[in-house]
C-alpha cells in the first residue's frame, strides 16, 4: 500500500506541472493474481466430489480471504508494469514510473486504487488500453475522491477533506447536535471527585480513536490531541472521555477542514519541535514534525519518544533526528 506522503507529493507533482490525475479501481483484484505456493482447500459447499469427498483442491489463483492474496496480486501487477519499462521505487514500492526521453508516467498501487499521471496523454492512453485488456479495470476519470478522502479542486490547486468520514464519527458518538469549541483540547483541566474513575465504554472509546486515527491523513492540527488519547486505549478514564468529547466538538465546528495542496514551488521543507518530559507519569518528551512542499504539508507526526531525555537538549536532538530521517525519505 502507498504511503500517505507519497500520494500527496504526486498530487503537488501534477499540480505543479499541470498533468491530469486519473484514478483507476480494479475489480476483483485479489482474484487476478497467481499463486507461488502450495495452498490446498476444503470443497466448496455444492461443489462436493461425490467419488472422492475427502480429496481438497489445490488452489491455482488467489482468493479473498488468503493470508497470501495481497502480495500476489501486487507481485502480479508491478510484474506485468516492470514488463512495460516501469522501475519500481526504491524508497516506496507502490510507486512506479516510466521514463522513455522525454515521456514521464507515474503509477501509484493502494491495493485496488490506483492513481496514473504524467506528461503525455497519448502514452497514458495507451497504457489504459494495455491494462484494460489484461485485468478488470474502471477507469473512474479525473482524482476526485481516493481512500474515503476527497479531493475538491480550486484554482490554486486541490484540498483535500474528509467531511462525510468525520461526520460519520460524530454521529457514532452520538454528539451531532454538540456546540463547538476553539481549540481541540483545554488550555486548563477541571477536576472532579469522579474525574479518575473508569470510563463505562471502553470499546466506544477506542472505536472513536482508532477511526480519528486516520481522520489525521488530512487533519494535522488534531494530530497531538488524538496522540495524546491513544496512550490511553487500554484502560481509559472519565477524564480521557471527557478530553475525547471536546475533541469531536473541535470536529465538529470545524468539520469543512482539510489540508490545502497548492500549485507552488517544489522546496522542500520542515519545521521539527520537542517538548521536554512532558509525560508527568515517566517524563518522557515528545517529537513533532511537519514538512512541507512549496506552502502545501505532506508529511507529519506527534510521537512520544522511546527512551527517557536527561536534558532538553537531548530531547530536541532525538526529534531533529526523526525529522532528518523523514526529510531524507522524502527527497
Amino acid at each position: 500500500m502507498a504511503k500517505m506522503p507519497t500520494i500527496r507529493v504526486l498530487i503537488i507533482l501534477a499540480l505543479h506541472h499541470n498533468w491530469i490525475i486519473h484514478q483507476l479501481d480494479v475489480s476483483n483484484d485479489f482474484l487476478h493474481g497467481t499463486l507461488s505456493e502450495t495452498i490446498h482447500m476444503h470443497q466448496p459447499p455444492g461443489f462436493q466430489d461425490s467419488l472422492h469427498p475427502n480429496h481438497v483442491c489445490r488452489l491455482k489463483k488467489a482468493l479473498y480471504g488468503l493470508k497470501q492474496s495481497p502480495r500476489e496480486w501486487y507481485a502480479t501487477l508491478s510484474n506485468h508494469l516492470t514488463r512495460y519499462d516501469f522501475h519500481i521505487s526504491a524508497s516506496d514500492q507502490s510507486l512506479l514510473t516510466y521514463k522513455s526521453g522525454n515521456i514521464r508516467l507515474y503509477i501509484l498501487i493502494y491495493v485496488d486504487d490506483i492513481l496514473l499521471t504524467g506528461n503525455s496523454q497519448t502514452e497514458i492512453h495507451k497504457l489504459l488500453s494495455n491494462l484494460h485488456e489484461n485485468f478488470h479495470m474502471r477507469n473512474l476519470g479525473s482524482l476526485s475522491q481516493f481512500l474515503g478522502i476527497q479531493a475538491h479542486k480550486t484554482t490554486s490547486g486541490i484540498i483535500l477533506h474528509q467531511q462525510p468520514y468525520a461526520k460519520k464519527i460524530i454521529e457514532i458518538a452520538g454528539m451531532s447536535q454538540s456546540k463547538t469549541v476553539p481549540t481541540p483540547i483545554p488550555c486548563k483541566v477541571t477536576t472532579t471527585n469522579t474525574f479518575n474513575d473508569p470510563h463505562d465504554n471502553p470499546n466506544l472509546y477506542r472505536q472513536i480513536i482508532g477511526s480519528l486515527q486516520y481522520l489525521t491523513l488530512t487533519r494535522p492540527d488534531i494530530q497531538f490531541a488524538v496522540q495524546q488519547l491513544c496512550q490511553h486505549m487500554q484502560h481509559p478514564l472519565k477524564r480521557h472521555h471527557e478530553a475525547l468529547k471536546r475533541l469531536l466538538r473541535f470536529i465538529h465546528g470545524t468539520i469543512q477542514t482539510g489540508i490545502p495542496l497548492k500549485r507552488d514551488s517544489l522546496i522542500l521543507q520542515g519545521c521539527v519541535d520537542a517538548d521536554w518530559a512532558s509525560n508527568q507519569q515517566d517524563r518522557s518528551s515528545i517529537s513533532g514534525f511537519c514538512n512541507f512542499l512549496g506552502q502545501s504539508p505532506i508529511s507529519w507526526q506527534v510521537k512520544k519518544q522511546s527512551t527517557i531525555a536527561r536534558s532538553s537538549t537531548e530531547a530536541e536532538y532525538r526529534a531533529l533526528a526523526a525529522e532528518a530521517t523523514e526529510i531524507l525519505w522524502l527527497r
